[in-house]
């Protein structure tokens, strides 16, 4: 699956994470943004809840003598929205990245891990060195930045709105090439989320690669074939 736009180098996963330091209205002020002159970068992921594909992060810097209007949370807007502005985003920005952990690696380390590995990989790919780094939410990858978190960040901080936006339309791009190769699991539609279409879908046809197997019912699913392949075949022997 190539979607990946921006140069990204992989990384080791790393099972360590650390609690942030969450920032509030009491600790996120202008003092900080001056102190860090203006290069700080904006970190969100996309798709840590649905069964199948990756999940996506960002990392933005965005220029502060280009402003972008309209920014705000991706899922608080529509998807033309999300697409004109993610072409401005990555028009104006002084730095931008998106990467991804893979299924793969979702089910090995666990979404939570695999997300802050997916987070390590955006920051690190970006083209210019910030002076600060704001993850949306309250937990944050181990790396010696400075980095915090920020509760709803996405609604609060620009350049956490821009990653946010990042994400998600690179994600969504991702979720309409797979919906091309496997068109009867409807990934345009739901992008992988686990409605009741996908659901049956999976029960229908089956599980495929891009599902992760740790998520349920994904995985009660598969537990349920191995049970059946493992019934004995009473034709076999005679019996009725």
């Amino acid at each position: 699956m190539h979607f990946i736009e921006a140069q990204q180098k992989v990384l080791p996963a790393l099972r360590s994470l650390c609690r942030a330091k969450v920032l509030g209205p009491d600790l996120f002020n202008d003092q900080m943004l001056v102190d860090s002159a203006d290069l700080i970068a904006g970190v969100d992921e996309a798709g840590r809840g649905p069964l199948a594909g990756p999940v996506v992060a960002a990392a933005v810097i965005l220029d502060p003598d280009q402003p972008i209007e309209g920014l705000r949370d991706s899922k608080k807007l529509t998807a033309r929205v999300r697409e004109r502005l993610a072409e401005e985003i990555k028009r104006k920005a002084l730095a931008w990245s998106v990467a991804h952990a893979t299924v793969e690696e979702i089910d090995a380390l666990n979404i939570l891990e695999a997300t802050m590995l997916a987070m390590k990989r955006a920051i690190v790919g970006l083209s210019i060195e910030p002076n600060l780094i704001l993850v949306d939410g309250n937990r944050i990858p181990r790396m010696n930045r400075r980095i915090n978190a920020v509760v709803k960040g996405d609604d609060k901080v620009p350049a956490i709105s821009a990653a946010s936006i990042l994400a998600k339309t690179t994600r969504d791009s991702a979720m309409m090439e797979l919906d091309e190769r496997y068109p009867q699991y409807g990934f345009a539609a739901h992008k992988g989320y686990g409605v009741k279409r996908h659901i049956e879908a999976i029960r229908r046809y089956g599980v495929l690669p891009v599902h992760r197997r740790t998520f349920s019912p994904v995985r009660e699913i598969l537990e349920a074939e191995d049970s059946f392949s493992l019934e004995p075949d009473c034709a076999a022997d005679g019996r009725p």
